[in-house]
């Protein structure tokens, strides 16, 4: 991250734990300065700990990134030091948007009866707005809409609160699957949106630190390494804040482990002839677009099948988990070759031409006993199934799949409620 120095403007906002500034060079930005303060029980409970902007913002542009890269809007732009990361200028949207898998702490409280340890499927939500005065209440969904709420020239109505659902609901679930590679389980967790001032855009903004979320390794509440540990303390003593602190650094060594890929994979893509080109390279793109490395060969199983098997072998004997996809115009020898030939998938993806097309489609479908190939036809669906099989031993793979059904969703909505704006 950059040395530079960068000039702050106005302070817009101190809370308990960070300050907000605007940059006087950067228009449309702020920069987020975390503080070495821990708090509870809103700030009835309040300490000094070293090292905690630190720790606290190597833990939020982790977590960010992740999402990031995965495709999920957010604030964030960038880490610009040890204690402070630059990000997009939001209007915060003063609710705290809680998603929960595992029934515990306040959710218990408000719902006697209910044993801790209760899994929720799907998620549960809830809402809470940010209002000190009162110990941020829990919302429903009716009273944050008819609060009417205005932001950055946004009114948050019905469509904005459906995609704030929706979205925390993705953000849990992504950041679920890649704790799981580490043996934790996120058990619940607290986020923010803001409205982004330059596009108007719902933004997933604030930061996700190890204050966010419980975390409980291999399930186990009395292993918690969250901010809990400190709510808990019968009384604060050099010792127990070194605790504290402890757990705070294992989890910011820990979330870097998140962006890792898990397992490599590769998807093949053979073509009988250089003329399928173009649709390989729709192929090759798409799967470059989920972090997923892409050879293309050519070879045709009916004038070649000797030099087909060779290449087959070549990527069966280095140990990297292979997706084959095959693309042979009018009969396609190349698919149900490799597929009875190789335990590996074979997915084929005939360029299908307007005259012969509905002819020859049915060499891919209609198969000899024991073929286990599968047919898809669109070069952009058949990456996409090559990445949900991916997907399901690499998490970083996966992340991308849910983000994009969380992106296509809302598209829709906007689009819709643009329509609807339209006809009015």
């Amino acid at each position: 991250y950059s040395t530079t120095t960068l000039k702050l403007g106005l302070k817009l906002s101190e809370g308990k734990t960070k300050q907000i500034f605007l940059l006087v060079d950067q228009p449309g930005l702020v920069l987020v300065q975390s503080k070495d303060q821990i708090t509870a029980g809103n700030a009835a409970r309040k300490d000094q700990m070293e090292g905690k902007a630190a720790i606290a913002n190597k833990t939020t542009s982790c977590v960010f990134r992740l999402l990031q890269e995965s495709g999920i809007k957010t604030a964030f732009v960038k880490q610009h030091s040890d204690t402070a990361f630059i990000a997009a200028h939001c209007e915060m949207i003063p609710i705290e948007w809680v998603c929960r898998r595992v029934a515990t702490g306040s959710f218990l409280k408000r719902n006697p009866g209910v044993k801790e340890g209760y899994r929720f499927s799907p998620l549960k939500m809830e809402m809470f707005f940010k209002d000190d005065a009162n110990n941020d209440p829990q919302w429903s969904e009716e009273q944050l809409l008819e609060a009417k709420f205005c932001l950055a020239g946004l009114t948050i109505g019905q469509c904005e609160v459906d995609i704030m659902n929706r979205s925390t609901v993705a953000i849990f679930e992504i950041l679920e699957k890649a704790w799981a590679t580490q043996d934790c389980t996120l058990v619940d967790m607290k986020i923010e949106f803001g409205v982004n001032v330059k596009t108007q855009e719902i933004v997933l903004a604030d930061v996700i630190d190890n204050d966010s979320w419980r975390l409980w390794p291999s399930g186990d509440r009395s292993q918690q390494k969250d901010k809990q540990v400190y709510r808990d303390l019968k009384e604060v003593t050099p010792e127990a804040m070194q605790v504290v602190k402890r757990n705070f650094e294992w989890v910011s060594e820990r979330v870097k482990l998140l962006l890792e890929h898990q397992a490599g994979g590769r998807v093949v893509v053979l073509m009988g002839s250089t003329s399928d080109m173009a649709h390989c390279e729709k192929i090759r793109k798409a799967c470059t677009s989920y972090g997923i490395p892409c050879i293309l060969r050519v070879t045709s199983a009916h004038k070649g099948p000797d030099e087909t098997l060779r290449i087959k072998a070549e990527y069966e004997g280095d140990g990297v988990p292979t997706v084959f996809v095959a693309v042979a115009g009018r009969s396609n020898g190349l698919g149900p070759v490799m597929s009875g030939n190789t335990a590996y998938p074979v997915i084929n993806c005939p360029p299908l031409t307007p005259d012969w097309g509905a002819q020859d489609v049915w060499s891919s479908l209609r198969m000899p006993s024991g073929l286990g190939c599968s047919t898809v036809l669109s070069p952009e669906a058949a990456a996409q199934f090559a990445a949900q099989i991916f997907g399901l031993t690499d998490h970083l793979v996966w992340c991308k799949l849910r983000a994009s059904m969380l992106n296509t969703w809302v598209a829709l909505k906007l689009a819709d409620k643009k329509l609807q704006a339209c006809s009015l």
